[in-house]
């Protein structure tokens, strides 16, 4: 049985068991598993390396705290500085972030060839990391907001700034369940139909910041797609899928 996992702490609900239950159901994978394995010491990597894991995906707190104890990383990963699937190869353990695909991807779709050349990133966290690298790929040059004063801070933003900032993504857990009354901070009253907004929350389907902007004429998309694809490229990783 091919072993596959997903570590973190508490993981008292993740993404990735359900969806690669139901990937396995439906493509009749009947030689692979998929196990949650909630660490609560970065240590215990060591034990599940040698029960002969393939690879693993890792979440919170863990996505940095993996580094030291892997042999090579993508470049992705080292940009970001921070690893969301393992594979291992011969006892080698290779960091990967197949996040920064997911979200690339999902930008993509909801940009849909429209030329913007300019975005504002909320949140300056380990998303907003990914969220930097992603646009960089994209070539789209950006600002990252938030209430530290280093940075545009919120109270800062306003309709010339909006109007030369058509893309928004949304990297912070504002709006999240069960906190759905919560949105960023920032003027949606100049959100119009050139803009993109793009909130990594999905759950609920539509956050505060997504249904503001998209009452202003504004297209919008949560993250989930973004799950989707970060999963899907991790599974090529582990089996070496092209």
């Amino acid at each position: 049985m091919r072993k596959y996992g997903l570590i973190g702490y508490p993981l008292t609900y993740s993404f990735s068991p359900s969806y690669f239950a139901v990937k396995f159901e439906e493509k009749g994978i009947i030689d692979a598993e998929y196990i949650s394995y909630p660490l609560e010491r970065i240590e215990g990597i060591k034990g599940l390396i040698d029960s002969g894991i393939l690879g693993f995906n890792v979440t919170i707190p863990y996505k940095e705290q993996i580094i030291p104890y892997l042999d090579e990383l993508s470049d992705a990963a080292r940009t970001v500085g921070a690893v969301n699937t393992v594979q291992v190869v011969d006892g080698k353990l290779i960091g990967y972030n197949t996040d920064v695909y997911g979200l690339e991807n999902s930008l993509y779709r909801l940009l849909d060839r429209a030329y913007v050349d300019k975005a504002l990133i909320l949140g300056t966290g380990g998303a907003s990391k990914a969220c930097q690298y992603v646009l960089d790929q994209m070539g789209i040059e950006y600002k990252l907001v938030s209430r530290n004063s280093k940075y545009l801070t919120y109270d800062q933003l306003d309709t010339e700034i909006l109007a030369d900032h058509k893309l928004i993504v949304n990297t912070t857990p504002l709006g999240t369940s069960p906190n759905v009354d919560k949105c960023p901070d920032i003027p949606y009253k100049s959100f119009g139909a050139s803009h993109f907004a793009f909130d990594l929350v999905y759950n609920p389907e539509k956050s505060l910041f997504l249904t503001r902007a998209e009452k202003r004429g504004a297209a919008i998309m949560n993250g989930l797609s973004m799950l989707y694809d970060q999963a899907d490229e991790s599974w090529k990783i582990w089996n070496r899928i092209s």
